[in-house]
């Protein structure tokens, strides 16, 4: 009876043994074994088979990751206190790299991101945070990949999302934008005296060449003025007029 309960023990051992050497990796997924203690190769997708006790594997995820940045507070150029955060996209391309160069990828990476980018906006003035985000986007991304390259990660994008200001920034930029308008304002209206200028220039000069044109010309205006009741209108008579009457006066 004990020789029956050993042999059962025993054969539940080796099963569990036999259980435990099959691993099934999915297609995103490469299993990085170490023999030993000694890195030997990457296999997977599929099922593989681990020696218990004498081979060691460790999963690793192939599809692209999404990381989100913490909050930074960054300093640009201009000395201006910005809140900033982002979002970074990332995928493992040598899953070897990724498990033997760096102790933790994922939170290696996540540092690395927060650094960059307080580091990459800090040379950077507030204008252009806020109106090139998509050229600090592919800065950062650079900047991230060529410095992960090494742990075997591809970084394929960073997207900044938020860029929080202060109140009294916020304030300052409306004033800045209500003065901008302003100054627009002033321009339009002085390049319309302008061209406006240079059409009465061009109209005194055509009434200047005949010359009834100009008392033509001012009838039409006391014409259209006339038209108004609330006012009282004086006017200066032309002396060619008056003398055209007493003329008339002295005529038999």
């Amino acid at each position: 009876m004990a020789y029956e309960m050993s042999f059962l023990v025993l054969l539940v051992l080796l099963v569990g043994v036999l259980a435990s050497a099959f691993r099934i990796l999915r297609e995103y997924e490469r299993g990085v074994v170490f023999m030993l203690g000694r890195f030997w190769k990457v296999k997977g997708p599929g099922l593989i088979l681990i020696i218990p006790g004498v081979q060691q594997m460790v999963r690793v995820d192939l599809r692209t990751l999404v990381l989100d940045v913490p909050t930074q507070d960054v300093i640009s150029r201009d000395n201006v206190s910005v809140k900033v955060n982002a979002v970074v996209y990332y995928r493992v391309l040598d899953a070897q790299k990724a498990i033997i160069e760096v102790e933790d990828y994922h939170s290696a990476t996540s540092q690395l991101a927060q650094t960059t980018l307080r580091a990459v906006l800090g040379k950077h003035e507030l204008d252009d945070m806020l109106a090139e985000r998509e050229r600090l986007n592919t800065d950062i991304q650079q900047v991230l990949d060529a410095q992960t390259d090494a742990w075997g990660i591809k970084v394929a994008n960073v997207e900044i999302k938020h860029v929080d200001l202060d109140e009294s920034m916020v304030r300052a930029i409306a004033r800045q934008a209500e003065a901008e308008r302003e100054r627009r304002a002033k321009v339009i209206h002085a390049e319309g005296e302008l061209q406006a200028s240079e059409k009465l220039m061009q109209a005194a000069e055509m009434l200047g060449r005949q010359s009834g044109a100009m008392q033509l010309r001012y009838m039409q205006t006391l014409s259209n003025i006339a038209g108004d009741k609330s006012s009282t209108i004086v006017f200066p008579l032309p002396i060619e007029l008056l003398q055209g009457i007493k003329n008339l006066d002295r005529k038999p």
